[in-house]
């Protein structure tokens, strides 16, 4: 039996006997309420329209309820004994409130609500006598620990006139009423605007156009059981709109055709919608703003890539294009650009053929985001292996011919180009353990959005990243500022392969959190096969058996580790969260039970393969003035894990705009008030302003002390 007919049937049980006020009046006192029924014209005559109302007046802390009450509850009802030819319209429900209770979560009013119904005279009516009465019978639930039913009858008498009066009059305090409250009501959704929604895993993402941005919606349900009404709804600001994250009721076995409900925006207005599913399309969405959005998102973007070339996983990649570029810094000018432009289409092809595969991994259901390569330990295992035969052919033992030289020979020229293509494939690789400064809420953005904005946001970052280099080859005169080709270069090509195998040392850490030590064994001996061949390659140069028996043990070095993890299995266990036991694990029960106890959550979504997390974590997150003051504020501390996918944390990064990591996130200690998203770089002064900002209950303060 489900807990609204639990409840229900208890009320029942506990209040078998209904407070009854039959008094034929207009107005009922009851427990803890007052009910009025509200007409505000003076005469009924043929041929009249107006709104009445059914006016509830209620003690603080009661409620009555919508008309979808939520996990427990019945709405108000009311059943007319009305004069022949008056007939009267279903009771309409303005917009309701969350209202929790423990656990649970109801939709409905406090203080004072009205009811509005329409009235209709029809054009042949004839009064009886000199007056008519308006009879009502009503009945309702009123709610706050616990429910008492209640029922009243309420008539109300007006004069009757045998046709339409020159001045028609009305009763002042009932008019007044009427015109206050009857702009609660919710509107139909205009034509101008759309809504449409996504199944998710856990429930569904309804996307609403509204034309300009929003920062806070709720979204209340005509039908029953189909979310679970106590969830929270995180909203994502759009340019044109807002994306609302809603959690199914875990009963729903089946998806429904349509979302029938009301969305409540910030500034109080209330629209009916009927959404369909799908995703919203451009032609439904294009306005001007929408352009104007994209664009700044785009330049977040570009700037984003841009500093990415300052991060330490991007880095050891371009120490290697500023050394090809001083071996061709006497190049032709058309050389030097087409190499340029190559290594920028390099870049490009990856980004495009990431965002390909999370829009096809997203269409068909999946909740991907960005670096989520690196959730897969045999992919670390073929970066880790690519980097440090790489770095064997750096440090001298053997050559790869990644340098651009070899000027005039045609097939050395396409192995050069070929070299720069594949040197921004690995540039881009690379990068994604990383999410730079405006890199996060771009990403966030442009998933969240039509293929169309998505391939034109990963775009400006592509661009971002190859643009350093690319403007270096575009201005040759820059180039006379780099030395002379010479013997020091081959010093220099051996020192750079010390970064890459640094980057290999942190990606064998990596894979030993995402696989375990079992499979690490398996990766070890895979460099040692990698040298072997390197070993081959270096001292028989060329020959053809050679090459053959290098490739040959190439291959099984990459099959090693991948063989490990299939066989072995993989574990994760991430090194903050195991050595810091104030940290919880995430989970959307954990911090909505915290919320429910009004104790704020800040919440740090991680990642082993994250360097920017590591480094945040460690420098700012662990510092004792930090940890003092989300101790003293009552915070409760939970670690999103996302070294392997994880589909409530992903979901949950979707809802906040984000598709990546570092986040870091503050979810204040009430359900009504929407979450506080930091910038992926913090400073001790980001993470103390954002702490003062949030006021904790005081219960919630003594709990956590």
């Amino acid at each position: 039996m489900r807990i609204r007919t639990l409840i229900s049937t208890l009320c029942l049980l506990i209040f078998s006997a209904w407070t009854n006020v039959a008094l034929s009046a207009p107005t009922a006192t009851a427990q803890h309420l007052t009910v009025q029924l509200v007409v505000p014209p003076a005469e009924i005559y043929p041929g009249q329209n107006f709104t009445a109302g059914l006016y509830f007046k209620l003690e603080p802390g009661w409620h009555v309820y919508w008309i979808n009450a939520g996990d427990s509850g019945e709405p108000p009802r009311i059943k007319w004994t009305l004069p022949e030819g008056i007939t009267a319209d279903a009771m309409q429900f303005p917009a309701p409130k969350r209202l929790p209770l423990g656990p649970l979560m109801d939709f409905g009013y406090e203080n004072e609500v009205l009811f509005p119904m329409a009235m209709h005279v029809s054009g042949d009516f004839k009064p009886a006598g000199e007056s008519v009465t308006l009879g009502s019978k009503v009945d309702w639930l009123v709610c706050r620990e616990v429910c008492i039913p209640g029922k009243a009858s309420l008539d109300i008498e007006r004069k009757a006139l045998s046709s339409p009066p020159s001045t028609p009059t009305f009763v002042a305090a009932d008019q007044q009423l009427v015109a206050r409250l009857q702009r609660t009501l919710p509107q139909p959704l205009p034509g101008s605007m759309q809504a449409k929604f996504m199944p998710t895993a856990t429930g569904f993402n309804l996307t609403v156009i509204t034309g300009r941005r929003e920062a806070d919606a709720q979204f209340f349900p005509f039908d029953q059981n189909q979310l679970a009404n106590a969830a929270p709804q995180p909203v994502t600001p759009l340019s044109n709109g807002f994306q609302i994250s809603l959690k199914k009721d875990e009963n729903l076995q089946q998806n429904p055709g349509q979302l029938h409900g009301l969305v409540v925006l910030a500034d109080g207005n209330a629209f009916e919608i009927n959404a369909a599913q799908g995703t919203v399309t451009a032609s439904e969405s294009s306005r001007s703003s929408d352009f104007a959005g994209l664009g700044r998102v785009a330049g977040l973007a570009f700037i984003g890539g841009v500093i990415l070339n300052l991060m330490p996983c991007v880095f050891p990649v371009l120490f290697i294009k500023g050394l090809a570029l001083v071996q061709s810094s006497q190049h032709e000018r058309h050389k030097l650009r087409a190499h340029g432009w190559v290594y920028a289409l390099g870049i490009l092809a990856s980004f495009w053929a990431v965002v390909a595969v999370l829009l096809v991994l997203r269409a068909g259901g999946r909740q991907l985001g960005w670096g989520f390569q690196f959730q897969s330990p045999s992919f670390i295992a073929v970066i880790a292996l690519l980097l440090f035969f790489l770095g064997l052919s750096l440090a001298g033992l053997f050559e790869i011919g990644l340098s651009l030289t070899s000027k005039g020979s045609g097939l050395a020229g396409q192995h050069g180009y070929a070299g720069s293509f594949f040197t921004g494939v690995l540039a881009m690789v690379v990068a994604t353990p990383c999410t730079a400064p405006f890199m996060g809420a771009a990403i966030g953005y442009a998933l969240a959005h039509s293929a169309i904005v998505s391939f034109v946001i990963f775009t400006a970052l592509g661009l971002g990243l190859a643009a350093p280099y690319v403007l270096l080859t575009l201005q040759p005169a820059w180039t006379k500022l780099l030395p002379r080709p010479g013997a020091w270069m081959e010093i220099l090509k051996q020192a750079t392969a010390i970064p890459i195998f640094a980057t290999v040392i942190w990606l064998v850490w990596l894979f030993a959190q995402s696989a375990g030590l079992n499979a690490l064994a398996g990766l070890l001996a895979a460099f040692l096969l990698l040298a072997v061949a390197g070993w081959i390659l270096g001292r028989w140069p060329a020959k053809a058996p050679a090459t053959a028996a290098a490739i040959a043990v190439l291959a099984l070095a990459v099959a090693l580790p991948i063989y490990g993890v299939r066989k072995l299995g993989t574990t994760s266990a991430h090194v903050n969260t195991a050595s810091n036991s104030q940290w919880e694990s995430f989970s959307p029960a954990l911090v909505e039970k915290y919320r429910t106890q009004g104790r704020p959550v800040f919440i740090d979504f991680t990642a082993s393969w994250c360097l920017s997390c590591q480094v945040n974590e460690r420098v700012i997150l662990s510092r004792s003035d930090v940890q003092q003051k989300l101790h003293d504020r009552g915070f409760a501390l939970v670690r999103a894990d996302w070294t392997n996918a994880d589909e409530s944390i992903t979901q949950t990064l979707n809802s906040l705009g984000r598709s990546g990591v570092p986040t870091y996130a503050i979810y204040p200690g009430s359900m009504q008030e929407p979450p506080h998203v930091l910038p992926e770089v913090l400073t001790p002064g980001i993470v103390l302003d954002a702490i003062d900002q949030v006021q904790p209950r005081q219960a919630a303060l003594d709990t956590a002390r």
